[in-house]
């Protein structure tokens, strides 16, 4: 019986990749099947998050990974790209998780942290010994940050902090919340209500985070409601270096470009398994791939990882460079969700009704996607930062 080709021996992509690119690839894809493939399946039937495999990620160098110092490894854009993308092959839930971990809540602590912060939280959670989760999203949605109803207030020398946040992953199982509230003091500026960040125990008094269930997407991932009901802080929770939007907004746009590659991750599973029943399923006395519908739609799938792998490539060499732009990382997430959900939904037809069952990945993509499509700015989002690049003109 004939064999598929791995998809990457068709396009060479490898040969665009350092030694050291390469390395940090194979360790992550080494994980992914080793770790992960044996039990996501049952994992995602069960709604089971593996904590135990946290540690072993840690070890691995794949938790803030991108950052310098303070345990975290250091590494390049396109390396930690390429450490998403085997994830997410594997499960978007797990690519989530690094993210969360890595390019939301320590990045926040990196990027905008006192000394002491950094040296509280981050050589844990780089090891995978503490969690963090960060709070941004509300109940009322998340597409509009700049109508948080999350308040934080001083009394005395310290901080009060009341409201709700939603769909935070990671939130029961965290350590630490990065949550981000309005400070209803003068001193902060825009009118007394400038959004800050704030560093919050999980275990203070008044933090309460909910798993969310029923979801029927990353059901081997946790996502939280959030309760603060009088959390209170002292003086030195606040993130000095983190001042309005543009505090939460930096650590978004890390997540986001990290879904450049892990989408085309999951991409790239469904068209594997797409490849390999075309050459070993056998219709009409021949396999269906040997038919020319079927040919068509794996090329026409090919070309959109192909393309999607080239984008990602180029984002992570202006990061790399220090020039990638926020609308730049908005094309990615947009272009590589949108042609992920594409690819498995054409790959899903080509394994005709046997894809609709756990014996392949494909509808377990599709629903993952679904969940990655609306996080880290909607489609919508994207599309009117792009149009706002386009004509100047901010549609909001």
């Amino acid at each position: 019986m004939t064999t598929a080709p791995r998809i990457d021996q068709v396009f060479d992509f490898d040969e665009l990749l350092s030694e050291e690119e390469r390395g940090w690839q194979q360790r992550a894809r080494a994980f992914a099947q080793d770790r992960i493939l044996p039990i996501i399946e049952d994992d995602f039937e069960q709604k089971h998050f593996r904590t135990e495999l946290i540690p072993e990620l840690g070890a691995a160098g794949f938790l803030g990974m991108h950052l310098s110092g303070y345990g975290c490894a250091g590494a390049g854009a396109v390396s930690y790209g390429l450490v998403c993308l085997e994830l997410e092959a594997a499960d978007s839930g797990w690519r989530t998780f690094v993210s969360v971990q890595g390019s939301l809540a320590m990045s926040a602590i990196h990027k905008y942290g006192s000394e002491e912060q950094k040296q509280q939280w981050l050589p844990g959670m780089a090891k995978g010994e503490l969690i963090g989760c960060f709070a941004l999203t509300e109940p009322q949605g998340g597409s509009d940050p700049a109508a948080m109803t999350t308040v934080a207030r001083r009394d005395g020398d310290g901080w009060v902090l009341d409201g709700a946040k939603r769909w935070i992953g990671l939130a029961s199982l965290a350590d630490v919340a990065v949550v981000w509230a309005r400070v209803e003091d003068p001193a902060y500026g825009e009118g007394g209500k400038a959004v800050r960040g704030f560093l919050v125990p999980t275990t203070t008094p008044g933090f309460t985070a909910t798993p969310i269930d029923g979801k029927l997407s990353m059901r081997a991932s946790v996502q939280c409601d959030i309760e603060l009901d009088g959390v209170r802080l002292p003086a030195d929770a606040i993130l000095p270096g983190a001042e309005g939007l543009s505090g939460p907004f930096g650590c978004l746009n890390e997540a986001r470009y990290g879904i450049v590659w892990g989408a085309m991750g999951a991409a790239r599973s469904c068209l594997e398994v797409a490849l390999d029943r075309s050459i070993t399923r056998e219709v009409f006395g021949k396999p269906i791939g040997a038919n020319q519908l079927t040919q068509a739609k794996l090329a026409d799938m090919l070309l959109e990882v192909e393309k999607g792998m080239l984008l990602a490539l180029h984002l992570g060499r202006r990061k790399e460079a220090g020039r990638l732009t926020p609308a730049q990382i908005s094309v990615g997430k947009l272009n590589s969700v949108r042609e992920a959900l594409a690819i498995a939904h054409e790959a899903r037809t080509i394994l005709g009704g046997d894809g609709i069952t756990n014996a392949f990945p494909v509808m377990r993509h599709a629903a993952n996607l679904e969940s990655v499509r609306t996080y880290e700015g909607t489609d919508e989002i994207h599309q009117l930062i792009l149009g706002r690049a386009l004509t100047g003109l901010n549609a909001f």
